[in-house]
């Protein structure tokens, strides 16, 4: 009789977030005070008329960035920055900040302190405090794993739930601009590899690459919603490209959701460098990643409030379940919105 083996199912049959969904599914909240766990930007606890957000995230080398062209400093407050957004996605305020690393011993200390002062100039920016972490042997490379907390009062905080059909669809900044800095960033790579007296040429790259290295997290935004009394219905950051994100957000509202492709915010350097890799601006700007911008949704008696905002763009509305999701070209046709973003596993 042949002995029957155990399945083995691989993780990049399911991605990340059905490995979530898997294993959160076992585990069920204990504690009142939990009131958001797994599932949002942040998790949400409750601590009287405030709330607290916490979030971690974790950035390995080789992975998630590459040292060779990645300077420390810009590492160190990047992975402060990404944490912060998902404090900013909560429409919440960061506070404090764990840092927690594993070093490998081709780092040395001015190594360590070279990261360290990104982190600070992060904190400065963002108004945080560096409260604590750990430090670890790792066998190869560098990881990096930031905590973060953050504050909110009950009627400020923000989930992806509660989108309404009818309500404008928002986004901050302009998008595929980190997804082309790393492609100038490789590109240069590989000619350097191929001819190490070929110096790289990034000068006229600077604004796409600066959003690959050195992100920032929407706070501004935060602040000025704030000022205008606006509470989006809901938010999330974008760090696996806004067509994921629309995803998220429209399958916890349980609705459906229509952009305008002309209304996506794209730069020229963004639009140009695509061309010249022959690449689809328009799907650099759904799909690319890293963009740590704010994709938000308000209801139709707040537009005015931001309609004139130079950094905020209404792309579409959200719309029944039933509908789907979908994006009118600029020639009035219908296409069914596809996530192609990064993919972890």
């Amino acid at each position: 009789m042949s002995e029957q083996k155990d399945s083995r199912t691989e993780i990049g049959e399911i991605g990340e977030f059905g490995l979530i969904d898997r294993l959160s599914s076992k585990f069920s909240t204990k504690n009142s005070s939990t009131l958001k766990g797994i599932g949002d930007d942040a998790a949400v606890i409750g601590n009287g008329d405030d709330l607290r957000l916490y979030s971690t995230d974790m950035l390995l080398e080789g992975v998630h960035f590459d040292l060779s062209y990645m300077p420390l400093q810009h590492l160190g407050y990047k992975a402060v920055a990404v944490n912060v957004s998902d404090i900013a996605a909560m429409n919440g305020i960061p506070k404090q900040i764990t840092i927690s690393l594993a070093l490998s011993n081709r780092f040395s200390v001015e190594a360590v302190e070279e990261l360290y002062k990104g982190i600070h100039f992060a904190c400065e920016d963002f108004s945080v405090d560096l409260v604590g972490g750990d430090t670890a042997a790792s066998p190869s490379g560098l990881v990096i794993s930031v905590g973060v907390i953050g504050e909110v009062t009950k009627d400020k905080v923000v989930y992806r739930k509660n989108a309404e059909e009818n309500d404008i669809i928002c986004v901050t900044g302009d998008l595929g601009g980190a997804f082309m800095g790393l492609q100038v960033l490789e590109r240069e790579k590989a000619v350097f590899k191929a001819n190490p007296e070929m110096q790289p040429e990034l000068e006229k790259y600077d604004y796409i690459v600066k959003r690959q290295l050195k992100p920032t997290a929407r706070m501004d935004v935060i602040h000025e919603l704030r000022d205008l009394s606006l509470v989006p219905t809901a938010m999330i950051d974008i760090s696996d490209g806004l067509a994921s994100e629309l995803f998220h957000i429209a399958k916890q509202s349980d609705v459906g959701i229509t952009i305008y492709e002309d209304k996506l915010p794209i730069s020229k350097m963004t639009y140009d460098m695509a061309v010249e890799f022959n690449m689809d601006p328009m799907t650099c700007a759904l799909n690319g990643g890293e963009d740590y911008e704010l994709l938000f949704t308000i209801s139709q008696k707040d537009f005015e409030k931001i309609k004139n905002h130079a950094d905020i763009a209404a792309i579409g509305f959200v719309n029944k379940k039933a509908n789907g999701l979908n994006m009118i070209t600029k020639n009035d046709n219908t296409v069914a919105i596809q996530a192609q973003g990064w993919k972890h596993f």
